[in-house]
């Protein structure tokens, strides 16, 4: 039996009855987050088939929407799961198909919560991708849609905010009365990691981590601890007498740190988007004499396409990327040789059942012992399978 089933033993122990309301575009994630809390419910002796509620967002051809909840949400400890990266959902407007945006996401998100009016015990919103993420700090006469974003939820009574990988975490500053938690998938790529390419191994001489930039310097810098690697890291040279697309465009990447010759390298980012500056990377290091590179990306999105990446591929100069099942992925994507999917819905089950039993988070939230086990494990197996190279 799973232990995490043993938080379904006593059902007088949870907070109130669980409730999950998906929204459009984030079924794939629930279902599976849905699977796993029935299992262990039911290996509790729970008689339940699912914790999903019915919910709807109809649009008028207008472009109007309303939120509905087809059953009582009352006295639920009620949690909310939306991912509004999923570019792929369209809705009728005067005629036309309209592309859902963040935007709309976010506002079916207030529109579920409108329609619950109140009556839940509490409200949770799982959230990976965070609306509003990227648009982190103010220059200029700029919005602040993040923390913007966070303050009205919690006028509208939300307690609790999980989120993965924020692009910048102080972002919770702005709601300091609400719970925000920001998850980090670590382990949960490193297991992934392994198990596609055993022959990994994962020793000073043979393995390196590498920031992207300054801006994933705190992510890379955990991972080369834990690992206890060497770490380098680029940082971006802008050209600041000119804008394109809101931002100073990079002029070149600039490596810092030791030699990366016959190491295998890799590159933690939160987010692939156009992907250029990943295989900047890429291109960077292989021509610096490294063995292979791997990249991951929490939200790997892939916004120009995948011909770049499949190129790459082909010359040798990437040799895998990971990313989580967080958000929505094409299914050409899926179905790429170079990419490797992270399945995150366990993890987020195990957040909510703890939250549902008011047990304590902070070992999910910071995965270091378990990372750790997975390492010695590692290294035990590379010295098994290195004496049966010798003996044979």
């Amino acid at each position: 039996m799973d232990q995490t089933a043993q938080f379904f033993f006593s059902p007088e122990n949870r907070v109130a009855p669980l409730g999950i309301i998906t929204l459009e575009g984030a079924e794939e994630l629930s279902e599976k987050i849905d699977a796993h809390l029935v299992r262990w419910a039911r290996e509790a002796g729970m008689e339940v088939d699912t914790f999903r509620l019915d919910s709807s967002c109809p649009r008028f051809n207008s472009g109007d929407a309303k939120g509905i909840i087809s059953q009582t949400v009352r006295g639920y400890d009620l949690f909310i799961v939306v991912d509004v990266g999923n570019y792929s959902l369209t809705y009728p407007y005067f005629g036309m198909e309209n592309h859902m945006s963040p935007d709309d996401h976010f506002q079916n998100l207030k529109r579920i919560i409108q329609a619950a009016s109140g009556k839940p015990h509490r409200i949770s919103v799982i959230m990976p991708t965070l609306y509003g993420g990227r648009q982190h700090r103010r220059n200029y006469r700029e919005s602040l849609d993040g923390a913007f974003a966070l303050q009205e939820l919690q006028r509208m009574g939300v307690e609790n905010v999980v989120t993965f990988d924020a692009h910048d975490p102080r972002v919770q500053n702005a709601v300091p009365l609400m719970g925000f938690d920001n998850l980090r998938p670590s382990y949960q790529v490193l297991k992934k990691m392994f198990r596609s390419f055993p022959d990994l191994v994962v020793d000073r001489d043979s393995f390196m981590v590498i920031s992207p930039d300054e801006g994933a310097l705190d992510r890379n810098m955990y991972y080369a601890s834990v690992m206890e690697v060497e770490m380098g890291m680029f940082y971006k040279r802008r050209d600041y007498s000119r804008m394109v697309d809101g931002r100073n465009p990079i002029v070149a990447h600039e490596y810092l740190g030791s030699d990366v010759v016959g190491k295998d390298v890799f590159v933690a980012d939160d987010i692939i988007s156009s992907g250029e500056s990943m295989l900047d990377i890429a291109y960077n290091v292989k021509k610096r004499g490294a063995r292979r590179f791997f990249a991951f990306a929490t939200f790997a999105i892939f916004a120009k396409g995948l011909e770049a990446f499949d190129k790459a591929y082909q010359e040798g100069m990437l040799d895998g990327v990971f990313g989580t099942n967080l958000t929505y992925r094409t299914e050409e994507l899926k179905n790429r040789p170079w990419f490797y999917e992270v399945d995150m819905s366990k993890y987020i089950s195990y957040y909510i059942s703890a939250l549902n039993h008011d047990m304590a988070i902070s070992r999910l939230i910071d995965p270091h012992e378990k990372m750790t086990a997975l390492l010695e494990r590692r290294r035990e197996e590379h010295g098994k399978y290195q004496h049966e190279q010798l003996s044979f």
